[in-house]
């Protein structure tokens, strides 16, 4: 495989099990795509000098919503973390090192930020994809409490959860327990790229569209939605023979897609 280097990292990391997967170096991987220089050690070693600024300031008990609170009034109030509320697509958001540096960032790499130093002071969290909007949660058994890290820290419950649904959706929305279900971290590193991905197509920036997909298909291979995905990609910058290959597996996939006439009108023009 031709990769960058950076691609090489990333590709790297993530061939371990999942549990394995260093979140925080397979993320700066990300990011270094777009920062060739990007250096991940230090950003490596700014976590520890955060976590251990932390440690000094956790209190004597270790109940899990004294240590939350704690972590809260570091990372929001001491060093002025942030969601961006204002410029909630910029691709920075999406960054580790961007996110660190400028202090501001969307749930999922806020989120990754709070999961990082927790898990440096031995209290892990683990990512929640809810629909709509990513949480964490302690790792700790039948403690059903949330962590919103994109609001400043704010502690839910699962009745909170339904509500901040409602409130998205502008409907009322039964909690499934699917909604509130761990994800793995693969599935942590693809929400991250399908986020960049959909930024990067809004602003038809081809290139870099084309880059996350193929992270996400070296996540999870031969996922339909992405073969599609990259196939129209393709078909855009003007690779035909690619778009081809990736519209015919995708339709050999899921022959009864909901937009299969449009993909077979596609391939019948491009000779397929």
């Amino acid at each position: 495989m031709n990769f960058s280097s950076a691609r090489q990292y990333f590709y790297q990391e993530i061939q371990q099990p999942d549990e394995h997967i260093n979140l925080v170096k397979a993320a700066l991987y990300i990011a270094q795509e777009e920062y060739p220089h990007l250096d991940p050690q230090e950003y490596l070693n700014a976590f520890d000098t955060m976590a251990a600024e932390l440690q000094e300031r956790l209190p004597d008990s270790a109940y899990p919503l004294r240590i939350i609170q704690s972590i809260n009034q570091y990372l929001y109030d001491d060093l002025g973390f942030a969601g961006n509320k204002t410029n909630y697509y910029d691709p920075r958001n999406s960054f580790l090192n961007d996110v660190i540096d400028r202090r501001l960032g969307i749930p999922i790499t806020l989120a990754l930020v709070y999961i990082e130093i927790a898990r440096r002071i031995d209290f892990p969290m683990i990512g929640i994809g809810m629909p709509g909007h990513f949480l964490i949660r302690p790792d700790i058994a039948d403690m059903e409490i949330f962590v919103d890290a994109f609001h400043q820290g704010e502690v839910l419950f699962a009745q909170d959860c339904e509500e901040r649904l409602s409130q998205m959706f502008q409907q009322p929305v039964q909690l499934q327990p699917e909604f509130l279900a761990p994800v793995s971290n693969r599935q942590f590193l693809a929400r991250m790229l399908t986020n960049l991905k959909f930024i990067y197509l809004k602003k038809q920036e081809l290139e870099k569209s084309l880059a996350t997909v193929e992270r996400i298909l070296l996540l999870f291979p031969g996922v339909s939605v992405e073969l599609r995905d990259r196939g129209l990609i393709y078909y855009q910058l003007g690779h035909y023979p690619q778009a081809a290959d990736d519209l015919q597996t995708y339709l050999t996939k899921v022959p009864d897609a909901e937009d299969s006439i449009a993909i077979r009108r596609l391939l019948t023009e491009l000779g397929r």
